[in-house]
C-alpha cells in the first residue's frame, strides 16, 4: 500500500545547493522547479531575469504549495547575478550541452563549497556570460536523436546526481 506524505520514511535534509534559473519564464516549469527543489532539499532558488511570472495561483498548480517552503529570490540583471555568485564563492556548475561540457556522471562535487546549479531558459539555454564563469559545465548523456530535454526533467536528474 502507498504511504501518505506523513508516513514517508525519508530523512529531512537541506543541501548547500542554490538552483539558479537563467530566464525561465514558463509558469508550469517554475512551479515544477519549486516542487523538485523542495523534494531534493535545495537551500534556495534564484530566478534571473525581468518580469519572472511568480504568480502564486498559477505556480501552485504544479508546485503543490512548495513555493511557500523553498526560499527564493529574483535577481533581474545578469551582471548582478554574476557578482553575487563570485562574491559568495560558489562552485558554479552549469547544466548545458557545449563543446566543453562533460557527462553529468563525471561531475566533481567539492566538500567545502556551496554549489550553484545553473539551468537555462526553455528557449536559449544558459547565457554565455554565465557559462564563462562556470567552474564546470555538464550535460546529460542522451541516446535518442533529440538534443535536449525539458528543463525540469534535466534539473531533476542533475539534483539526484548532486544529492545522492
Amino acid at each position: 500500500m502507498q504511504l501518505t506524505h506523513e508516513e514517508n520514511q525519508f530523512e529531512s535534509k537541506t543541501f548547500p545547493i542554490t538552483l539558479v534559473c537563467d530566464h525561465i519564464y514558463f509558469q508550469q516549469n517554475i512551479g515544477s522547479l519549486f516542487r523538485i527543489s523542495e523534494a531534493f532539499g535545495i537551500e534556495k532558488i534564484i530566478f534571473s531575469g525581468k518580469d519572472i511570472p511568480l504568480n502564486p495561483r498559477k505556480i501552485n498548480k504544479t508546485s503543490r504549495s512548495t513555493h511557500l517552503r523553498v526560499p527564493h529570490t529574483v535577481i533581474e540583471e545578469t551582471d548582478e547575478l554574476i557578482d553575487y555568485l563570485l562574491e559568495n564563492q560558489f562552485e558554479i556548475i552549469a547544466l548545458e550541452i557545449t563543446h566543453k561540457s562533460k557527462p553529468l556522471k563525471e561531475i566533481i562535487i567539492p566538500d567545502d563549497k556551496k554549489i550553484a546549479l545553473l539551468i537555462g531558459s526553455e528557449i536559449d539555454g544558459i547565457s554565455s556570460n554565465l557559462l564563462k564563469i562556470s567552474n564546470q559545465i555538464v550535460h546529460i548523456t542522451m541516446f535518442g536523436k533529440n538534443s535536449s530535454m525539458n528543463v525540469v526533467q534535466a534539473t531533476s536528474i542533475a539534483l539526484y546526481e548532486l544529492t545522492s
